[in-house]
């Protein structure tokens, strides 16, 4: 039996929903804010565009973890000009040793000037070890998620970059 966990985390950024969506899509960025990447390379497609298949290497305290990702849904395709109604929609599976994710990320305009930044993350584990560590420890991923999501604020807002973090 495969264990299911289900959650789903939000931040404000102070930036336009356009701005926010061209740094979340551009690929050169995501080492300053995806704390623990090592690796995020494209094995088929263009990095970040609908069906592009990439291996991700990220470290986790003494373990590397890695895992294919997918990009599922990317709308809109093109993300200068979004018109202000649209939801911009970021999703990705993610598929690793005795793990399934899928990550359905939202943006919406919040104001004229801040954007709201949903993500929507479901796991499923299989295998003893993974179902034990997501029965013993869902905060964890939580926890993960929402220091992705404050990291990305403070690169997106003030230029801070996790490589010159002491924490």
């Amino acid at each position: 039996m495969m264990r299911t966990m289900k959650y789903t985390v939000s931040i404000e950024i102070a930036l336009p929903r356009e701005k926010v969506a061209q740094l979340l899509a551009d690929p050169a960025h995501l080492p300053k804010w995806l704390r623990g990447l090592v690796l995020h390379d494209p094995l088929s497609g263009e990095h970040g565009q609908l069906g592009t298949t990439s291996r991700v290497v990220m470290q986790m305290g003494r373990r590397k973890v890695e895992c294919t990702e997918t990009i599922t849904r990317r709308e809109p395709a093109d993300l200068r000009e979004i018109p202000k109604t649209n939801v911009v929609h970021f999703d990705r599976e993610i598929v690793g040793e005795g793990m399934w994710s899928a990550v359905r990320d939202r943006l919406t305009e919040a104001g004229p000037e801040t954007t709201l930044w949903e993500s929507e993350n479901e796991y499923r584990f299989s295998g003893f070890l993974m179902k034990l560590v997501g029965f013993l420890m869902p905060g964890a991923f939580r926890k993960q998620s929402r220091q992705h999501m404050r990291d990305f604020k403070a690169f997106a807002e003030q230029g801070k970059d996790v490589r010159e973090s002491t924490d």
